[in-house]
């Protein structure tokens, strides 16, 4: 069972972005409930998701699916995702996997925040 701590942050433009924190590890037990949250929160609630990674020390594979899986939900419906504060121990599993250079990645969570994409209004 993973702990995933959820706020909601509106930009100035009145876009609704979901912040997602996990606690602990992502991996092969755990990333399929993230994955689960991830789709639950793109489908019903924003298309726009920052997911903050300072709580995760430990993510294998099946940790990167799920955030792989996620970004794909988000670009399927024109949103964002966004990762924040990778733990310096997950940082590794990024840069040797390459994936840091997939996701949008930022130092911290309001850096994620300032570049979330403005939407047109339809």
């Amino acid at each position: 069972m993973i702990h995933i701590d959820q706020k909601t942050h509106t930009t100035q433009d009145d876009t609704t972005v979901i912040i997602l924190a996990p606690v602990g590890r992502l991996d092969i037990t755990t990333a399929w409930q993230f994955r689960l949250k991830l789709q639950e929160c793109i489908s019903k609630l924003s298309r726009h998701v920052v997911v903050n990674l300072s709580q995760v020390n430990f993510i294998d594979s099946s940790g990167l699916t799920s955030l792989v899986a996620g970004m794909r939900d988000a670009d399927k419906v024109k949103g964002s995702f966004r990762i924040c504060n990778v733990h310096p121990e997950a940082k590794l599993v990024f840069e040797v996997t390459m994936m840091d250079s997939v996701f949008a990645i930022f130092e911290t969570e309001e850096q994620a925040l300032e570049v979330v994409p403005r939407t047109i209004a339809t």
